[in-house]
């Protein structure tokens, strides 16, 4: 047998208890609501102080890794809370990097000052 052909059943009234979702379903959560996972209040904060260390000032990488670090704790406890580990993990990294960038430059400065003095012209005018 085949029901093609036939009426479809009415919706259940107004009334009913079930929202007009027959079967005992819950309607969907509504968009922007409690349902799902938020983006954490940080995590764009670190992304961009780590794509600063790397650009212009190597030393937001330390603030970035420490705010990162923190970040991915928080979200690590409540795993369901929080969407976006992704883009605090990718900070977290640039700073690391800006990080080896300052240490890098340090040693620069530190070498050359180091040649500059060995080397110093010791004669007097």
């Amino acid at each position: 047998m085949s029901d093609y052909g036939s009426t479809p059943p009415p919706p259940p009234p107004p009334g009913s208890g079930d929202g007009g979702y027959g079967g005992g379903y819950a309607p969907p959560p509504p968009a922007g609501g409690m349902g799902g996972p938020v983006d954490h209040p940080k995590g764009m904060t670190v992304l961009v102080l780590g794509i600063l260390s790397l650009v212009c000032c190597s030393p937001l990488g330390i603030v970035a890794f420490i705010m990162g670090n923190n970040a991915l704790k928080e979200i690590d406890a409540q795993p369901g809370r929080y969407g976006n580990r992704q883009i605090v993990q990718i900070g977290r990294i640039l700073g690391i990097i800006g990080m080896v960038f300052l240490v890098l430059s340090i040693l620069w400065v530190l070498f050359f000052g180091g040649l500059a003095v060995l080397s110093g012209d010791t004669s007097s005018m």
